[in-house]
């Protein structure tokens, strides 16, 4: 693995040490921050690889770390992993729906995280499947452009993340199939990550409020008990009608 740089958002000396010993151990260069504060001021000089934040910091939580860092288009797409004591269920959705790319819970194994520190960059630097690189597609009154990176609806141009972008262009280029969240791992993460299927709940949900704007969000339908899929009607005031690809 080439060697990335990483920045530990950490207040508990030990713990940030023992992170920090360890990812700088398998190559990577740390860089430590006790505070959000501290963290948004080294951000500003320049872009870490990936950020590791603790959800209990002093002032600014990790989670609100995190919403901030997402809402900015410099920061939207920096690969961020959750590493906390809270290991409930309502915490790890909340973290993931906020934006976290990755949930580790305290204690954790050094092994482990390196581990996922590992999949997380490999996911970013392996190429994405080649149905991802299809030609534009006209559907339900969205295009998206997989060259420009772009989804407009009309005149409107919608802002989304990088994993939405590449979940809305496999969804389309097979509309109507239904994904299990396995499925959509492999397909839109890679084969080489080490993430829980719920990370694609979250994303799921980041992507529908990306289209909300247009009020596309509908178009991404949940299959209680299988998966997802992108549905092909037209919207408008009249009957739903099935759309071909352009």
């Amino acid at each position: 693995m080439p060697p990335a740089h990483i920045l530990v958002i950490e207040n508990e000396p030990a713990i940030q040490e023992l992170i920090a010993l360890n990812l700088s151990m398998a190559g990577h260069v740390v860089a430590r921050a006790r505070d959000a504060e501290s963290a948004l001021l080294m951000l500003e000089d320049g872009l870490p690889a990936m950020i590791m934040t603790d959800w209990n910091l002093p002032g600014q939580s990790g989670l609100s770390l995190i919403r901030r860092l997402r809402a900015q288009p410099r920061t939207r797409d920096l690969p961020i992993i959750m590493v906390t004591a809270r290991c409930g269920e309502p915490d790890k959705i909340m973290a993931l729906e906020s934006g976290a790319d990755d949930y580790m819970t305290k204690p954790f194994s050094p092994r482990e995280m390196v581990a996922r520190v590992h999949a997380l960059l490999r996911r970013l630097r392996t190429p994405a499947p080649r149905e991802q690189a299809a030609d534009t597609v006209q559907m339900a009154g969205l295009r998206l452009d997989p060259h420009t990176l772009r989804v407009t609806a009309g005149a409107r141009e919608l802002a989304m993340g990088r994993v939405e972008f590449k979940l809305l262009n496999f969804l389309m280029n097979h509309p109507e199939r239904v994904h299990t969240r396995a499925q959509l791992l492999d397909q839109v993460w890679g084969n080489a990550v080490y993430l829980d299927e719920r990370t694609v709940d979250a994303h799921v949900g980041r992507l529908r409020s990306a289209l909300q704007p247009s009020g596309h969000q509908e178009h991404i339908e949940t299959v209680r008990g299988s998966g997802y899929r992108f549905v092909a009607w037209e919207q408008g005031a009249g009957a739903l009608r099935e759309t071909a690809r352009a």
